[in-house]
């Protein structure tokens, strides 16, 4: 039988869903000069397979252009087609950016970050994930046999990525039946959610040759644990020096890092229509959960909404160069090019607005503190379901200025039209159609 070999060029869309359009590898040279022809509207597809309401209809036609630098080519060697896909911007049919396109979205802001500040951030999303052919038993968690028991999934699966050009940093059975971990070193943001979406489609992919699958939901039943995304960033300086800690600052947080993180307090429920945007996020984000529920920076807490993160070892510059804060109340529902854009926006209006750093938690738990001691500290609940995210993005002019407005616009209608199909459903119809999609 004759094959052809196939690479597509592909982008994430608003539902955290990578799509695109095929083509013979043959016209691989053209193509990266060229692009290929998508359709405004294929922006408004929900996560749950329809079409919200389109400002575009049938009208209008934009562009997919491959960044060069994200090529993936896997040979599994098992008689499948190898992945052959591309990263891609999406332009206007004049090769102008569109103004709907979450990667020019994120390099917009970066790019703001460093006119104005002459700072980059980097940053790195670690990821939970169920396998279906784990073999898992009780007592699991972070076991040596979970790695031997899931077979060949992890060797096969840092191989792919490896041979993508992703360099893996850890993998680890984690706490739930059948929950894995990857994480990879922090880069600048474009790269970060290159890296992102890399990691997430290879999980598939490899899963998908051993004949068994992924998914990345927060939630897979109602009772069981969550599948987050946490996502680490640091700043630093031109030079490659890092400007995140400063050792003579309360619990080692710089000046500038101290504003960048009040910018994101600040904005926090407004944020989370963005890293925490659907239905199944707010199973997974409840008290008590090691998920992230408050507006809160805490001292190495795996339940604040923003950690700081430990070091180790003690030489000061190698201190300055771990020095990190993880956003929790993330996930994989979620568009990364998104979740950083918003991020790393909310940080810079801080940096903007001089604003002091918050006060973090240590030994405290906001659930128990006071509504005055949480106000005083501008430590809020976040939103507890998608409808509440949604709403606080509504309530928050700042927030939503940092999307172009059609890009607002088409987000906000394509998240209503997604939550009015699940709104009746009961939490385990939830779980398990999200479970499918992601």
């Amino acid at each position: 039988m004759q094959h052809d070999p196939l690479t597509m060029f592909t982008y994430m869309d608003l539902s955290g869903q990578v799509r695109g359009k095929g083509f013979p590898t043959s016209q691989i040279a053209k193509r990266l000069k060229t692009g290929i022809g998508w359709t405004p509207t294929n922006l408004m597809f929900t996560a749950l397979g329809t079409i919200g309401a389109s400002v575009w209809g049938a009208h209008g036609d934009v562009m997919f252009m491959a960044d060069p630098e994200t090529g993936v080519e896997v040979d599994y060697a098992d008689g499948t087609p190898a992945e052959r896909f591309y990263l891609c911007d999406v332009h206007n049919t004049d090769g102008t950016p569109w103004d709907c396109c979450p990667r020019s979205l994120l390099r917009a802001a970066a790019a703001e970050l460093l006119a104005e500040t002459g700072l980059v951030l980097k940053a790195t999303f670690e990821h939970e994930f169920i396998y279906s052919g784990a073999n898992s038993r009780t007592g699991d968690n972070y076991a040596l046999d979970a790695i031997r028991r899931h077979g060949a999934f992890g060797e096969t699966y840092l191989g792919a990525l490896k041979t993508a050009g992703v360099e893996v940093d850890t993998y680890l059975a984690e706490f739930a039946a059948g929950q894995f971990e990857v994480t990879v070193p922090p880069l600048d943001a474009m790269k970060a959610c290159n890296t992102a979406v890399i990691v997430r489609e290879l999980a598939r992919a490899t899963a998908f040759r051993l004949g068994h699958g992924v998914s990345f939901s927060p939630r897979v039943t109602p009772d069981g644990l969550g599948s987050g995304v946490h996502i680490h960033f640091s700043l630093w300086d031109q030079n490659g020096q890092p400007v995140s800690h400063d050792p003579s600052q309360p619990f080692g947080i710089s000046t500038v890092a101290g504003q960048f993180l009040s910018g994101i307090v600040q904005h926090m429920p407004a944020l989370c229509a963005f890293t925490a945007p659907t239905p199944v996020s707010y199973l997974r984000l409840v008290s008590h959960s090691w998920t992230g529920v408050w507006s809160n920076v805490g001292l190495r807490d795996r339940e604040a909404g923003l950690r700081i993160c430990p070091t180790f070892g003690t030489d000061p510059e190698v201190v300055a160069r771990q020095f990190n804060f993880e956003y929790r109340a993330a996930d994989a529902t979620a568009n990364p090019y998104l979740q950083l854009a918003v991020i790393l926006r909310a940080g810079l209006a801080g940096i903007r607005a001089g604003l002091a750093a918050p006060q973090p938690t240590s030994e405290e738990d906001p659930e128990t503190m006071t509504p005055e001691a949480r106000a005083a500290r501008h430590i809020m609940r976040l939103p507890t379901s998608a409808d509440a995210a949604l709403a606080a993005l509504q309530a928050d002019p700042v927030v939503q200025g940092f999307l172009p407005p059609r890009l607002l616009q088409a987000y906000i209608a394509n998240k209503q039209a997604e939550f009015a199909l699940s709104r009746d459903w009961t939490p385990a119809e939830i779980c398990r159609r999200y479970a499918e999609v992601y």
